[in-house]
């Protein structure tokens, strides 16, 4: 008998969950597991959850001061929530939760050591050592240099929205354990800009990874590469020895159906005989490659904006749920209008992949008839299906 693609690859990668979903996390067996914020805080609404949620809001507002807005309540029992989460994987995961940052203070440095230290204290106090948590930011060069010091304390670091080689640079210089690489998204770009498709080998984002792999290997840097949001098994299995791959249960059910060799792509020992250029990344050469690669301009800036807007209506939902303490149906039909809202970036009436912006996992369970599109009724029908993911 046969072994699977998915066997293979774990010969020689590590296995990354792409979801929060308790029940894929325990099917696959990953070291590793992300959590996504705006799933959390939307599955935070069904009746199953109501009472972590209601004691962690009013506990907030405890703590807050009478004097705080709902808002603000918010926004604090939001970081907490993230937190409550993040426990409940690790109860099931051997090794790293990742726990991400507020997109909004993706420049500002300050505001993002503040929140990532306030984070692990969190994980600290209700026992869990800093090594098994990785605190998710943007890689802008405030992000960046916000990693830098935390790496230096202790706290380790996943540069996320990640699409370019001067990016990956200035976060290998900066210590930072781990980068994940946007796969899918780098092809997305491409194949809009130039209406073509793209075979495995010659996927962009396949090629980007690629690249930044071999630069880390040959100079000798540290910093894990984990490619992560994939559209199909083929940019999986071209980068078959990659540090880690972060893969939806989508894709790894496939991955595990699949008996046929798997040739291992990326090599340290290959990597550091190829001939190639060391580039000196500071602030000035950081902000000339980024503003002449089009690409990781634009993804970067969309990442940050979307996860934002969808951030502020997340908090308008549980400030809601504060003042209101809606249950039921009526506040997850609620919860889902609003979710549907946040994302419809151009309000053409139907969230597109790259609209969505959250984890490949929950758009693909939320797209019931796999059009590459979420209608509200989706979200509506979907949610329910969604908030397993937990």
């Amino acid at each position: 008998m046969g072994r699977s693609l998915l066997e293979q690859l774990r010969d020689m990668t590590i296995v990354v969950a792409d979801t929060g979903d308790l029940q894929a996390i325990e099917m696959f067996t990953p070291r590793d597991a992300t959590t996504n914020p705006s799933l959390i805080t939307a599955a935070a609404q069904m009746p199953q959850y109501q009472d972590i949620v209601d004691e962690t809001l009013l506990k907030a507002k405890k703590d807050a001061g009478s004097s705080r807005s709902d808002k603000a309540v918010a926004n604090l029992a939001f970081t907490r929530l993230a937190v409550a989460f993040g426990l409940k994987i690790l109860e099931i995961v051997p090794g790293r939760v990742s726990t991400e940052v507020d997109a909004r203070l993706s420049y500002d440095t300050d505001a993002t050591l503040d929140t990532a230290r306030d984070l692990i204290a969190q994980y600290e106090a209700a026992g869990v050592s800093r090594d098994r948590v990785l605190i998710k930011i943007a890689s802008t060069w405030e992000g960046i240099r916000a990693a830098e010091v935390l790496e230096k304390e202790g706290i380790h670091c996943n540069l996320t929205l990640l699409f370019g080689l001067h990016q990956a640079i200035a976060c290998a210089e900066a210590g930072v354990t781990l980068i994940s690489p946007f796969v899918g998204r780098i092809l997305d770009w491409y194949k809009q800009a130039t209406g073509k498709d793209y075979a495995p080998a010659e996927d962009p984002g396949v090629l980007s990874v690629t690249q930044i792999y071999n630069y880390y290997k040959k100079f000798g840097y540290s910093t894990e590469v984990m490619g992560a949001s994939f559209r199909n098994i083929g940019e999986i299995c071209e980068l078959a020895g990659c540090d880690l791959l972060t893969i939806s249960p989508k894709l790894l059910s496939q991955l595990q159906e699949i008996e046929e060799p798997l040739t291992r792509k990326l090599d340290p020992a290959k990597s550091a005989a190829l001939d190639i250029e060391k580039i000196t990344m500071d602030q000035a050469t950081f902000e000339a490659m980024h503003a002449q690669d089009p690409m990781a301009s634009e993804k970067l800036d969309e990442g940050i904006k979307g996860f934002s807007k969808a951030l502020e209506t997340l908090e308008k939902m549980l400030a809601e749920r504060l003042s209101k303490r809606l249950e039921g149906e009526q506040f997850v039909n609620h919860a889902a209008q609003d979710l549907f809202r946040a994302y419809d970036l151009d309000g053409d009436g139907y969230i597109t992949r790259e609209e969505w912006l959250g984890t490949d996992a929950v758009f693909d369970a939320l797209d019931a008839d796999h059009d590459g599109k979420v209608t509200a009724d989706e979200i509506c029908a979907g949610l329910g299906g969604a908030f397993q993911m937990i």
